[in-house]
């Protein structure tokens, strides 16, 4: 067939841009006047081949949430007429084109959400026109290139989680149109630049967890500034005394080293939403101005999180309003507190935004039954007829980086911005949902045919307008708001014909296929330039012999892939016996490499493992959002043909518990690696940021249940990362208050050796029994013995030696050289976790702060007093009653799962010891 598709009735290969694409049977393509080519939410598969940059007039290349793999082809970047480039959401890997660089006419550059690697090239500061850059979510390495401050057009920088490093580059300041730099969750060192101070137009900063330090610089100067994260990072000295931004809406300064007091300037922030201070070392007193000073909306909130400070007093009123939440607890000023203020500021009360749903569905004059039974048509609110019925094409929508931290006072401006952009009167729009998905805010919304117009449903036409309109990206830009992201389109039911009393109506399978393609293709024209251009070998039939193919477009689960059975299959050779590399409770472990030749880890589930459909996405809905560099990703899961499996990073250097065992393993030059004792502290210090981010971060927290050594798994650069906690069970849901119990009542489930005593005899799970297992292996590391071994009990063991005064004698001897001071401080904190009450070991956050102490006291040479334990099994540390006095304030209350075998295939051999 020479003409494979023609979307004009004329002739087929005229020159008319709208969409003709002729294929010829030699396999060229003969027209190549193709403006647009958007091809998304269609779960599409294959490599693009570089035979795309043959249409050279093409200016919207669209492959967004599919399930492309290989690597981004080089040769998009002789397309100098395109200006989309929206690649996210799909499997792409490999590293970002130099040649990309070329685009000069591109305006936004989309691959959030992959899987790419290695750096950010410096040719990309060519692209003089681009907008906005999404690299977020992938796993992009290196230095941000500085010349990327020679962008005069960019408003929106995205580059969180990935593996950044090196500094932040001074000369971002100077970017003249920058209104959002969100860097959030990657490895920089230093501090911030002093140039940061003078961003121009800069509205949001987001710095979380990216290992900083250094003092906080003065934002005051920064006009615009609404949100300012810089939380979990190791920021000093005080918080800047100056008049910041009367728009801000946000600061989080959570998770430092700042002392000092609380600015009397931000008393002076009249929409403010959020103070975030908790685990600081702050003082004096809380002034009750942060909150008398302003006039509080029905709809507005101000949540002051103080915890874990050392603040004494309340200066002023100890009464704030209804719709200020004032949290207190760990700080002296809960001793002196009594009866209702301090159950209400002191105990443990979260303030969760969680999953909101619409009330305006509802209506008080018409039942909802006064609709069709068909479950597509439901009442539409404010309309003047109560009773009006309508079907909705619903849209999933994602606010990627807002400057708020609270929708409600937002969510009329939202309305009346979106329905002007779309042209829709403001009853045709309906936020049905939404929930905050870290920093983002995803939506589900309902647009409904316009009252005026007496139909049910909305036309070909208009929904093919509505369509256009959000992939055109036009949209009036907002500080507010900031970037927007589609997800998905649901669409009308297609079979039910629905009998009112005034007409009948219905949607032909002809429309349907426009609608769901939802571009300016029809869908045997995507058909025709996905056989010729996504893959080269694919057939017209595979396209269209997509299983189920339902009224929801495009239904994924954020930040993570869903592998088909055969993608899994394949990765693992018919998970051939020879590519198991571990087992577990859950069930089997396989090394995989994937068609992109990503080495992954896959777990799948045994017979008596397997979930519920519904339990087992619920799952995977909550794994997604866990983002931490010590924590495991998880890549994708497989749902199919009965099976349930998960895939993971893979870890190239295997569990602790190998290490520990005496396992050698060689680096690339064939030399021998052991862990010294500096790598034993980072390693603990890592285990350590991942349970408390479990604890702390994860909505709703995490309590894991099976920390141990096998249970830690070590990277390419021994980075560890906590591995099974979503193979673990939850902590509680909080109450309609948001109060959270103390435990969870449970089955115990667990490790021997690892399980906290206290667990074991009430059957109550806290976060001090994920303290007691990480500090048994604190004491593995110490030792390098099992928690349990020809009967003898590692936390019994140890702290015999310890009263003795004989920590020496079973200290492994490969830790290499260390200074006495940091072991018997580390020894000390190791046992302190395993104390027999809960009320007396230390919280997580107290955990992390000694190990980061400890370490910032070894010296550069790790010190040289016991460099050779193997002739000193005799000798005695000296005694240090004071050793244990960093730990004397806990600084915050707060599955039967064996193994984590997400590790190397290399065969290890045993060392003697």
């Amino acid at each position: 067939m020479d003409q494979l598709i023609s979307w004009n009735k004329g002739d087929p290969c005229t020159d008319n841009w709208i969409g003709v694409v002729c294929s010829y049977s030699d396999g060229a393509v003969r027209n190549l006047r193709v403006k647009e080519l958007q091809l998304l939410y269609m779960d599409l598969s294959g490599k693009l081949a570089p035979e795309i940059s043959q249409l050279s007039v093409l200016e919207k290349l669209n492959f967004m949430w599919n399930n492309l793999t290989g690597s981004i082809p080089k040769e998009i970047g002789s397309i100098l007429s395109l200006k989309l480039l929206l690649l996210n959401g799909n499997k792409l890997s490999g590293s970002l084109p130099d040649e990309l660089g070329n685009l000069t006419n591109l305006n936004r550059f989309q691959v959030d959400q992959n899987q790419i690697s290695g750096p950010i090239p410096k040719s990309y500061a060519n692209l003089i026109r681009v907008k906005h850059l999404h690299f977020n979510n992938n796993t992009l390495s290196g230095e941000i290139p500085s010349e990327l401050s020679k962008l005069p057009k960019l408003i929106h920088l995205l580059l969180d989680n990935n593996n950044l490093s090196g500094s932040l580059p001074p000369e971002f300041s100077t970017l003249p149109m920058l209104h959002i730099l969100q860097l959030d969750n990657n490895n920089f060192e230093g501090e911030i630049p002093a140039s940061y101070e003078d961003f121009p137009k800069l509205v949001k900063l987001s710095l979380r967890n990216c290992g900083l330090e250094g003092p906080i610089p003065n934002f005051s100067k920064i006009a615009n500034l609404s949100y300012l994260d810089l939380s979990w990072n190791h920021f000093t000295g005080p918080i800047p005394p100056y008049n910041l931004s009367s728009r801000m809406t946000t600061i989080i300064l959570s998770n430092n080293q700042l002392n000092g007091s609380i600015p009397r300037s931000f008393s002076n922030l009249p929409i403010l939403q959020k103070l975030s201070l908790e685990n600081n070392f702050l003082n004096g007193s809380v002034p009750s101005a942060l909150w008398e000073t302003m006039s509080f909306e029905s709809s507005a909130r101000l949540t002051l999180d103080l915890r874990n400070n050392s603040f004494s007093d309340i200066s002023g009123s100890t009464n704030p309003p209804a719709n200020v939440t004032l949290r207190l607890g760990g700080n002296p000023i809960c001793q002196n507190l009594s009866g209702q203020n301090s159950d209400q500021f002191c105990t443990s009360k979260m303030v969760v935004d969680g999953l909101h749903t619409s009330s305006r569905n509802s209506s008080k004059t018409c039942p909802v039954s006064s609709c069709p039974t068909d479950s597509f048509f439901e009442l539409v609110p404010d309309t003047p007829d109560p009773c009006f019925c309508a079907s909705p094409l619903g849209i999933g929508y994602r606010l990627k980086s807002p400057s708020f931290s609270y929708f409600p006072p937002y969510m009329h401006l939202f309305e009346v911005y979106l329905t002007k952009e779309l042209g829709l009167n403001k009853h045709q729009l309906l936020i049905d949902s939404y929930d905050w998905e870290g920093a983002r805010l995803r939506m589900y919304l309902k647009l409904f045919p316009s009252f005026d117009s007496g139909t049910h449903k909305l036309d070909i036409t208009e929904i093919f307008l509505i369509t256009e309109q959000f992939m055109s990206w036009n949209f009036t830009p907002n500080d507010v708001f900031g970037p927007y992201e589609l997800l998905n389109f649901t669409l009308p039911d297609r079979f039910q014909t629905v009998i009112f009393e005034t007409e009948k109506m219905g949607i032909s399978t002809g429309i349907l296929a426009a609608i769901i393609v939802g571009s300016v293709f029809c869908i045997l024209l995507i058909v025709a330039v996905t056989v010729l251009l996504v893959t080269r070998h694919s057939r017209y039939h595979q396209v269209l012999s997509r299983k189920n193919l339902s009224s929801t477009i495009g239904l994924k689960i954020d930040g993570v892939k869903a592998f088909s059975f055969k993608e899994v299959q394949l990765a693992t050779g018919n998970f051939n016996c020879s590519t198991q590399v571990g087992r577990g409770g859950y069930g089997k472990v396989y090394k995989g490499i994937l068609s992109d030749n990503l080495v992954v880890a896959i777990k799948r589930a045994e017979e008596g493992s397997l979930q519920g459909q519904k339990e087992f996405l619920t799952e995977i809905k909550l794994l997604s959002r866990l983002h931490h560099r010590n924590l495991v990703s998880l890549i994708g899961y497989c749902d199919e043909e009965g099976e349930q499996m998960l895939v993971y990073e893979f870890m190239p250097n295997g569990t602790l518990r190998d290490w520990l065992s005496g396992f050698e393993f060689s680096d690339k030059s064939n030399t021998t690696v052991n862990l010294n004792f500096r790598m034993r502290l980072q390693i603990a210090l890592g285990s350590a940021k991942g349970i408390l981010y479990l604890h702390t971060e994860a909505n709703p927290p995490i309590f894991h249940r099976d920390i141990k050594a096998r249970n830690i798994l070590l990277d390419a650069k021994f980075t560890a990362k906590v591995a099974d906690f979503g193979l673990s069970r939850l902590a509680p849901d909080l109450d309609f208050e948001g109060d959270v119990p103390g435990h969870i009542s449970t089955v115990v489930k667990g490790t021997p050796g690892y399980l906290d005593p206290e667990y074991f005899l009430t059957h109550k799970l806290t976060d001090k029994s994920d303290v007691y297992s990480l500090g048994v292996v604190f004491l593995e590391l110490l030792t390098g013995m099992h928690p349990i071994s020809h009967g003898k009990n590692i936390v019994r063991e140890v702290k015999l030696a310890h009263q003795m005064g004989t920590i020496l004698s079973i200290v492994d001897t490969s830790l290499g050289s260390f200074a006495s001071e940091c072991l018997e401080r580390f020894v000390a904190l190791a046992l302190s976790c395993c104390h027999d009450h809960p009320e007396e070991r230390p919280s997580m956050l107290v955990v992390v702060r000694e190990l980061e102490n400890i370490l910032n006291m070894m010296p550069d040479d790790s010190g040289t007093l016991y460099s050779d334990l193997s002739t000193r099994s005799s000798a005695r540390l000296p005694s240090s009653p004071a050793s244990t006095a960093c730990i004397t304030r806990d600084q915050f209350a707060s599955g039967s799962i064996s193994g984590s075998d997400l590790i190397s295939d290399v065969m290890p051999t045993i060392r003697p010891r």
